[in-house]
């Protein structure tokens, strides 16, 4: 599970030297409409029989988007297991393959930074509040950002 190349802003290393297990630095970059600048600590955590089956990805560093659940959690479809959505939402090609590498899932979460799906949201307020109040949104996004750079720091 080696990446293959250097990502700018993502910094990967195993946590306790567990291969299945990796310590992720988001460091997003100024040109980000919300998250720039932030420093966000997650950890992807690959199961036994990856790469049949999806890691799972958690921010450590409190973070508010509609696709993040207020665990920490990331809510995207590259991490969905390889089967058909029950609810319709997905196709399969969305959805996790073995194809994909660190890599891709790392430029997925920058990219669900950039670009929230409020359609199938994980944290319900973040999303209403990202359609219906932008102005707040963004206020309350700006102070994750402050605090992730005191919580590095």
């Amino acid at each position: 599970m080696q990446t293959d190349k250097d990502i700018p802003g993502i910094s990967c290393g195993l946590h306790e030297n567990n291969i299945l297990e990796w310590e992720v630095m988001l460091m997003i970059s100024d040109d980000c409409k919300y998250y720039g600048g932030g420093f966000f600590r997650a950890r992807l955590t690959f199961p036994s029989e990856y790469p049949l089956l999806p890691p799972k990805m958690k921010f450590e560093t409190p973070i508010w988007h509609p696709n993040i659940y207020e665990n920490g959690e990331v809510c995207i479809s590259i991490l969905h297991p390889p089967e058909e959505d029950q609810y319709g939402y997905e196709s399969a090609s969305e959805r996790w393959s073995p194809v994909q590498t660190p890599e891709t899932i790392l430029l997925s979460v920058i990219s669900m930074l950039s670009s929230p799906n409020d359609e199938s949201p994980a944290n319900v307020e973040a999303a209403r509040q990202w359609r219906e109040e932008p102005k707040e949104f963004k206020k309350k996004v700006r102070k994750c950002v402050r605090d992730s750079l005191e919580a590095d720091g």
